[in-house]
Formats: structure tokens, sequence, C-alpha cells
């Protein structure tokens, strides 16, 4: 299916330096979370004090692309930690595999309880990160997906080394 060697499984990480961050993530993860909800509410109280601005023509829109950038670009897990999870199955197929298929699981069964109540589909996106499928490779992520229905967004493109970007096939009737 594909040929380039980055949708293949990546190494396996040396266990030295997954335990290393490891401990940097148990230390520092918290610290990163408490820093989001603080700029969160630095933004919503500069929005409180700022609504006098908006009658300013664009302040409302440009403040809110802001939170939008702002909520697009921080991320909850971010790529330097390493959970615990992911500290004992290094290098385990089947513990990668699994975690594909329940993620792949879980967006079909959304999908299919909104087409059966006759629903708009949940939103986007459907992005995969590498954390999820590094010990089985991207190319593996395609062939799950591609047997529930899905693809690759075309959209919004896929970089194998670091997320698969997917979305679902219309549906024929």
């Amino acid at each position: 299916m594909y040929h380039d060697d980055s949708w293949g499984p990546l190494p396996p990480r040396p266990a030295f330096s997954l335990l290393i961050r490891f401990v940097l993530t148990v230390l520092l993860l918290p610290l990163w979370w408490a820093l989001i909800v603080m700029i969160f509410l630095g933004f919503i109280a500069f929005g409180i004090v700022a609504e006098i601005l908006t009658l300013i023509p664009g302040f409302e829109k440009g403040f809110l692309g802001l939170i939008d950038k702002f909520g697009d670009s921080v991320k909850v897990w971010p790529a330097w930690c390493v959970t615990l999870p992911e500290l004992r199955h290094e290098g385990d197929a089947a513990f990668y595999r699994a975690r594909v298929d329940k993620r792949i699981a879980a967006w079909t069964a959304k999908e299919l309880a909104a087409q059966k109540a006759k629903k708009a589909p949940p939103p986007g996106p459907h992005d995969i990160p590498v954390r999820e499928y590094r010990g089985v490779g991207a190319g593996y992520v395609v062939e799950a997906a591609r047997a529930r229905d899905w693809e690759l967004s075309h959209d919004r493109h896929s970089d194998p080394l670091r997320v698969v970007r997917l979305r679902r096939l219309p549906v024929t009737d």
C-alpha cells in the first residue's frame, strides 16, 4: 500500500530515555495544565473587561480568532510527554493496534448513531496522533480506517510521523 518507510512502525525508543521523559511528564504535565487553565482564565477576564471594546468594528472577531488559534495550537497531551501505558508497552504492536482500533471504533459508533438518528455527524477533526499508532505505523491506521469506511482526509494532509487525519466516506443509500 505505502512504500515509504515513514508509514511503517516507528522504532522503539530507548527505555532509559522513556523513563526520564516519564518522570519529567509526572513533574511538568500538571504545571503545563495549570498554565493552560491560567491563560484561558486570562482570556475570559480580558474578554469581560474588553466588552466595552466591542464597539470597535472587528475587535470581537479578532479576539475570537485569537482564542481559536490558542485552542488549536495548545495540546492537552504535548508530544514530549510519556504516559505510564506508553512506558510499559513501548514496542508492543498489539497494544498500539488495540489503541487505534478502539479510537476508530468509537468514531464509527458516533457517526452511525448520528446517521441512525438522522442528525448531522459529529464534527472533526478526526486526527490520530503518533502516540496512538507508534508501534504499528500510520499504514496500519489507514488500513484499519478503510475497513470501517474511513479514508485519509483530502483537505487536511497527514504527516505519518506526527498525525494521521481521517474523514468518513460519504454514505450511499
